[in-house]
């Protein structure tokens, strides 16, 4: 009892009956967390830089022609042969792992002639297809612990449960296999 005359505990959530056996807790949620596949455009900005800083410098790319523009999503690389684009495809790979970037997200063909010099084009993959989401989802229904489930919203999934040590394991598990695309667990409650 207060000095009013009321009991606290009555006052703190007064919509929920005492006869509940957890009243206090009643409207807590599962627990949950998000998974998603972004890479920073920053980071990506930053690489793309670096690698056309060094081919400007490196003596083996002096008079080849070679460059690397970043346009939108995709990063282009150029040089007058096959084996210097592939060198420069080299460096940039370099530069994203020294800037934690997740090789995973490119994704590029064979270099293509244009006209006297051959070109690539690199296209950084945000987010998460519904044919990888789909082979996600099922693998925490099947080996993930029971009372998991994952929802798929969008490019990214989220993955909830009763307890955190499930969602723990159940993030083990995914990182143990390999879907193709670089993964983030994130918002984990």
């Amino acid at each position: 009892m207060n000095t009013y005359g009321a009991r606290l505990d009555t006052l703190a959530q007064p919509d929920i009956p005492r006869t509940e056996p957890n009243w206090r807790s009643a409207h807590v949620a599962d627990p949950s967390f998000d998974i998603v596949s972004k890479v920073d455009a920053q980071e990506i900005d930053n690489a793309v830089n670096q690698t056309a800083k060094e081919i400007r410098t490196r003596f083996d790319f002096r008079d080849t022609g070679a460059s690397a523009a970043l346009s939108g999503e995709s990063i282009l690389l150029v040089a007058n042969t096959d084996e210097r684009v592939k060198a420069v495809l080299d460096v940039l790979q370099e530069k994203f792992v020294k800037r934690g970037i997740s090789l995973k997200a490119l994704s590029f063909d064979e270099p293509k002639p244009s006209g006297k010099e051959f070109r690539l084009s690199v296209t950084v993959q945000q987010g998460i297809s519904d044919d990888k989401a789909r082979a996600i989802a099922k693998k925490i229904r099947t080996d993930g612990p029971k009372g998991v489930q994952a929802q798929i919203q969008g490019d990214q999934l989220r993955v909830t449960g009763k307890k955190r040590d499930d969602l723990q394991r159940v993030i083990q598990l995914l990182k143990a296999e390999d879907f193709e695309v670089p993964l983030q667990f994130v918002n984990y409650r």
